[in-house]
């Protein structure tokens, strides 16, 4: 389940559950947007990030053309290297 029109919202999760009587972990699942659609753009940013360092960019220059921060960058780069680096030799 997820909001049908995800948007920004003007209220926090807090603030709507205190005036609704739930808990804000509720109203959170209740505006979160559909899970597949989630893995799907994380996927893609992960491909872009690895496709952008392939080219040679910096941390700096992948975080400021993907909207990341360089550490959200060196994370996934990092366990990128080290999914590699476990598996099997072919």
């Amino acid at each position: 389940m997820g909001a049908a029109n995800p948007a920004r919202r003007i209220k926090s999760a807090r603030e709507v559950a205190e005036r609704l009587g739930i808990s804000p972990r509720a109203v959170r699942n209740i505006m979160a947007g559909p899970r597949a659609e989630y893995e799907a753009r994380a996927a893609e940013r992960r491909r872009r990030v690895l496709e952008l360092r392939a080219e040679g960019l910096r941390l700096r220059e992948i975080a400021d053309e993907v909207g990341m921060t360089v550490g959200g960058v060196g994370t996934i780069l990092h366990r990128a290297y080290t999914a590699e680096a476990t598996q099997p030799a072919s």
